[in-house]
Formats: C-alpha cells, structure tokens, sequence
C-alpha cells in the first residue's frame, strides 16, 4: 500500500511539473520554461506596458531604458508604483544579474546589441533567460515575414503563456482585433494616402521599413507606407528618396522634448527638398509617441488617431 501511494505521488507531482512547463518561440528557436517565473525585468517602455497590460507588476522586479530616454506618463508612473530602474538606457550584465531575474524581456535594439555584452548568450550562464521582442528578430534573421500587428499580438500572448496568464493575454488580443477590424472596416473604400514616418531631424532620415510595426499600422489606419520597399525595420534613407515619393501624410515621432514633433514639421518646412511635398505644403501630419510606434499596447489607440488624422471624414 504504501508503495502503491508512492507512485501516486510521483504521478501526480510529475503530471504537475509538466503541467507547468511551458515552451514558446523565440526568433525561431525554442524558449522553454519549466515553471512560471517570479522576477521578471523588463526593457523599453512598449515592453514594460505590456507587462503592465497584463498586470504583472508583482512580477517586475525592474526596469531599464525608460528615463534615459523618454518622458513618462502620470498613467505609466502609476502603474509602475516602486518598481526600481536598472538602468536608464542600456543595461549591463551587471545591473541585470544584481537583479537576479529569472528572465529579461528586450530585443535587438531594444536593450541588447548583436555582439554586444548583453545578449540571451551572455546572460544564460547566470540563469537568466531571454525573451526577445518578434519585431527585432529581423536583425539577426533577415527572412522574415512583413511585419503585421501579429508583431504585438503575438508577443503578449508569448509574454501571457510565460507568466502564466494566458487568458488575461487572450482577451487583450481578441479585444485588440476587434477594435482594428472596426477601423479597418471605415476605411476599407477611402483613398490610401502616401506616408512618411520620421524619427526626428536628421542629415539621413531614420525610418520604418516592411519588418517594423509602423509599416503595419499605417496600413491598418488606412495609408501606405512610402518607405515600405526598405528591405529593414528600422533604418536610414535619403531625404530625395522621401521626397521623390511625395508623402501626402507625415507621422512624426514625438520624444516630447522642446516643442515635440511640431519642431520636426518645422525642420520639413524649412528643408529644400521636404519643404515641396505635398504632406508639408498642407501641414498634414500626426505627433505620436515612441511607445506608440514602437510593438505595445498603445499601438492600437495609435492607428485609430492616425486613421483619424489622414481621413477627417472619419470624425
């Protein structure tokens, strides 16, 4: 008997255990987790709020790259109580495993550099895994698809199957979908107008190519990219090219510092090239800001203020 009980409890501690252990894709590769785990950290502010989403403040033991670069929101500091900043830009192995997260969620670009000290090699050695934002996978793997909004849907729902809060992230996505199919379906008959995203003045504009979620929510707001054939996600081109486009609609990213994105239209309207697009002669253009541009929860509030910015009708 008591053997009998013996192999009951094992069973059962087995089928437990298997029960928790959780596997997910990560660029491709298999991200594997034989428990939920408890100390999560967390890079950039389109990642943190998709934490937040998903309410798993209890869960962050910190942050890093928010203050060195952006202003945050009354709402962002509210959710984010006392939770500690790492690091205000990137971090090093060091503040990380100080921390001693059971995994970091960042990308390429978003906390981590190819080659560079912090990467899921470098941190793996110290029992930390790695969750990588889909968005920066291209730069490591260069045949991927397009991007589309699945770049966030499917990083909430890998973050929910991870933490354990599954049904939280589907309800999230579901909510999501529905909400871009109503937008998507006003604008179905418009005229798609041509647009421009830019991140600030610069010698060479830095842009959103076909691998970077902007290029996928213009389209759902019902514009085309202009720089849509850039074979990157995010990346530099030409101010002839832009303006051999003849952008009817700018998207101009807002860091909220001086003046924001209205200093931006003004470097357009005194640029000898710029200055004669259609979108600058008529002063149509949006100010978004970085975590509405960049794969998280405020992208889908994004495309519906841009949906209503290209097409007035829509008002």
């Amino acid at each position: 008997m008591k053997h009998l009980w013996s192999v009951a409890l094992v069973t059962t501690i087995a089928t437990s255990l298997s029960a928790q252990e959780r596997t997910v894709d990560n660029c491709g590769e298999p991200l594997v987790f034989d428990s939920t785990p408890e100390r999560l950290v967390v890079h950039d502010m389109n990642m943190t709020d998709m934490a937040f989403a998903l309410g798993l403040q209890d869960k962050i033991v910190g942050l890093t790259g928010i203050t060195g670069w952006y202003k945050t929101s009354p709402e962002f500091d509210a959710l984010r109580g006392d939770i500690p900043e790492l690091a205000p830009k990137y971090p090093t192995v060091e503040n990380l495993v100080a921390a001693e997260p059971d995994l970091f969620f960042a990308g390429w670009y978003y906390g981590m550099k190819p080659g560079g000290d912090v990467t899921p090699d470098t941190l793996a050695p110290f029992g930390i895994k790695t969750m990588i934002l889909t968005e920066s996978c291209v730069h490591l793997d260069k045949n991927r698809p397009e991007a589309t909004m699945d770049l966030l849907f499917d990083d909430v729902l890998r973050l929910g199957t991870v933490m354990d809060v599954e049904d939280k992230a589907a309800a999230l996505v579901s909510g999501w979908q529905d909400e871009l199919a109503a937008i998507e379906a006003r604008t179905a008959d418009m005229v798609k107008p041509r647009v421009f995203l830019l991140d600030g003045p610069a010698d060479a504009p830095f842009t959103a190519g076909k691998f970077a979620i902007p290029d996928a929510m213009i389209a759902a707001a019902g514009g085309e990219n202009v720089t849509h054939d850039m074979d990157t996600s995010w990346g530099r081109t030409s101010w002839e090219t832009v303006a051999a486009a003849n952008p009817e609609f700018l998207v101009l990213l807002d860091y909220q510092t001086g003046n924001g994105a209205a200093d931006t239209f003004k470097f357009l309207q005194d640029h000898p090239v710029m200055s004669l697009t259609d979108a600058v002669k008529n002063q149509r253009w949006i100010g978004l800001r970085y975590e509405e541009l960049t794969p998280g929860p405020a992208n889908i509030n994004a495309i519906s203020k841009m949906a209503k910015a290209m097409h007035p009708s829509l008002d």
